[in-house]
């Protein structure tokens, strides 16, 4: 059955014209949302978030990066290393996305759970954006929310194919956030930095061995650390036709892990914030779709 009510959050400028033979799809997000549309997950249950620009990002992020990054001022090799274009809506979006995950946060800690139609930024660092990411929505909105005391600790459950190497290398001076990257160990990147838990798997690892260490390691995370909150990096990657990804998992594996990471949060009442990241697909409106499993499962409960 399919619940309306589910707090989803989205915002027109997340998806704008770009180049459609990119790696990186863009329209990844309008299509996600109409998806999720068209099979009903969408009533009045839609919530935006305010756009945003570089200043907010200064809680996290290294003030001259930020500011340079939205005048465009970096440099040919720093905007080569992030390996998106600069533009105007580039920046609009870029910087609207992490109040959106922020706001996602806030809407879990009163519904018990809410989706992020965007967000996942994670190779985002300090001073330098990596891998398609440029700011980092994981970092500030836990930053920020434990800053105005609505948490005391949050745990980051990032199961993108990739390692979240710039969310632990910015939070790992801070002990109210825990962060667990589960992770492709032979893939980008290829400079690992630490979190407070990483699990590298080995390339072509399936969905019987994947789906147990995944319930296991959040079972006891949730013990150990009893966070007030969980931010999930649903990252559909780890897909086994995934163009970046390097692992076997069907897509019933996402399905699976989806709802198995949910249904362990809701059962030790832990709120849960979702957010969609990594996915690489030729076929947009696929991906569209498998961004779409993590909100299907949500809604179930």
């Amino acid at each position: 059955m399919i619940n309306p009510h589910l707090p989803l959050v989205f915002h027109p400028n997340y998806s704008f014209s770009f180049d459609q033979n990119h790696r990186f799809v863009m329209s990844k997000f309008a299509n996600l949302k109409t998806y999720l549309s068209q099979q009903g997950y969408i009533r009045d249950n839609i919530h935006q978030g305010p756009i945003g620009d570089y200043k907010p990002l200064e809680l996290v992020h290294c003030e001259d990066y930020v500011y340079q990054l939205f005048h465009n001022q970096l440099s040919t090799k720093e905007m080569r290393r992030i390996g998106l274009p600069w533009s105007k809506q580039l920046m609009a979006r870029t910087f609207t996305a992490p109040l959106g995950t922020y706001l996602t946060a806030n809407l879990a800690l009163q519904h018990g759970i809410a989706c992020h139609l965007a967000g996942g930024t994670h190779h985002a660092h300090y001073d330098f954006g990596s891998g398609y990411c440029m700011v980092n929505d994981l970092a500030y909105t836990a930053t920020r929310l434990i800053n105005e005391q609505k948490v005391r600790n949050i745990l980051i459950f990032d199961l993108d194919v990739h390692q979240g190497d710039g969310t632990a290398a910015m939070l790992q001076h801070n002990p109210y956030v825990f962060t667990c990257s589960i992770h492709c160990e032979k893939n980008f990147p290829f400079r690992k930095q630490r979190s407070d838990l990483d699990i590298g798997l080995p390339i072509g690892m399936n969905d019987k061995d994947y789906l147990n260490i995944v319930k296991q390691t959040l079972n006891e995370l949730l013990e150990q650390v009893n966070p007030d909150l969980v931010l999930y990096d649903a990252g559909v990657d780890i897909w086994q036709h995934d163009g970046l990804g390097k692992l076997d998992i069907s897509w019933q594996g996402i399905e699976q892990r989806d709802h198995s990471v949910i249904k362990i949060c809701q059962k030790k009442r832990v709120p849960v914030a979702t957010v969609i990241g990594g996915g690489y697909d030729s076929d947009h409106l696929r991906l569209a779709k498998r961004h779409a499993i993590v909100v299907e499962q949500a809604a179930k409960f």
